[in-house]
């Protein structure tokens, strides 16, 4: 029982050892299904492999900016609230020619969002570009991705009509679960492109958010979205499953059936209070898009959130007190109640994570089941064990 105890208070206490159930938490979010009906937001695809007008785009390019323009025309079909793009706006001088026609649909849009993306070494010769930021920020900003300039951006036509969103992700590209939210740009505190579609979503102003750093974002709904201290959320990448997906082309074809008043799809009649976010897909469709994760989960307030501290106390607390009743069960059965543990309590965190985003601990629960399980395995037995052969009684003498 001090043994468990003791290894049980070394994990509690080391930040090293704690890393270790974010493994844990992939896998539960790698192999659960968010639960819930759909929400407003419309995800558009692209996809230089089979568009029709591959063979229309600029050199150099994968969609082009008349491509682009007609995904506004149709989108702006269904009056959505909020468009952003993900992919850059950028293009060569071949694509300049085209680029008017997009500027001409994209000064309809009542929300637009574009991507851009920040760097810490600018050229010096570049303009310094103003970033409005948060106003009400509290609490240390070491952590915070710290950048003092843009390395690409959309073209200046674009950059006018629209509102910058800023896509830098983490240097580990494999840590789909963390999507900054924050960054620290000459002082300021700013959102990033998923947080930025989110407030135009909410009709919510940068001056009305109260930014509290390693704690929380308070929107003045009344809602607030999680932070770590580097300005991350934890996230589902499945999120976005509950979103509406489309191609381009799909999309062309049912804002012409809406137009000529043709009956379409009922989930299209009206898209007034949807995000509809344009991307660019790059292999597997069904890959999660940390973007789109990011606007799924904020849009359904759907955070992975940790189970307190207490069930994990609560848990060491059982398993040391039933450990000296599992040391009287045969060594077979002492295995095979362990797996059962294991299997169910996977399962439990699987149910949790997907209904409630509630994030169950492994590496400390699942580790001190075995380490019981090892000790009453090798630990010294009494003479009714039932693994012990039984010893018939020797017969009477003659």
């Amino acid at each position: 029982m001090l043994a468990i105890i003791l290894a049980s208070l070394l994990f509690l206490r080391e930040p090293r050892l704690q890393r270790y159930d974010e493994t844990f938490l992939r896998w539960l979010l790698r192999n659960s299904r968010p639960i819930g009906g759909t929400i407003p937001l419309t995800i558009v695809d692209f996809n230089s492999e089979t568009d029709s007008q591959k063979e229309a785009r600029p050199p150099g390019t994968t969609v082009s900016p008349v491509e682009y323009a007609l995904f506004l025309q149709a989108a702006l079909e269904f009056k959505p609230t909020v468009i952003a793009f993900e992919p850059i706006l950028q293009w060569d001088k071949t694509g300049k020619e085209q680029e008017q026609i997009l500027v001409d649909q994209a000064m309809r849009v009542p929300k637009l969002v574009t991507a851009a993306e920040l760097t810490s070494t600018p050229d010096l010769d570049a303009p310094i570009v103003e970033i409005p930021g948060f106003t009400q920020v509290t609490g240390r900003r070491g952590d915070l991705p710290v950048f003092s300039g843009i390395s690409r951006q959309p073209d200046e036509d674009i950059r006018l009509i629209s509102t910058l969103g800023f896509i830098n992700l983490p240097n580990d590209s494999a840590d789909e679960i963390h999507v900054p939210l924050l960054f620290q740009y000459r002082g300021e505190v700013i959102p990033s492109f998923p947080l930025q579609a989110a407030l135009f979503w909410m009709r919510i102003s940068p001056n009305e958010v109260k930014v509290e750093l390693g704690s929380r974002i308070l929107l003045p709904n009344g809602k607030s979205i999680p932070i770590l201290s580097d300005g991350s959320t934890l996230i589902n990448p499945n999120a976005s499953r509950r979103a509406r997906h489309l191609r381009a082309n799909q999309l062309l074809l049912v804002a012409q059936q809406h137009e000529d008043k043709v009956p379409t799809t009922g989930h299209l009649e009206n898209l007034g209070d949807d995000i509809i976010l344009a991307r660019i897909v790059k292999g597997d469709e069904k890959a999660p898009d940390p973007f789109a994760s990011t606007l799924a989960t904020i849009q359904s307030n759907s955070f992975v959130r940790r189970v307190s501290w207490i069930f994990d106390c609560t848990f060491i607390v059982l398993l040391v007190g039933v450990s000296g009743i599992v040391r009287r069960f045969s060594r077979v059965d002492i295995v095979l109640l362990a797996i059962a543990i294991t299997a169910a309590y996977c399962l439990s965190g699987l149910a949790l994570v997907g209904r409630w985003a509630i994030w169950l601990p492994g590496v400390l629960p699942l580790s001190a089941t075995w380490l019981v399980a090892v000790f009453c395995l090798f630990a010294p037995r009494s003479k009714d064990d039932p693994d012990l052969p039984a010893i018939a009684p020797s017969p009477p003498s003659p």
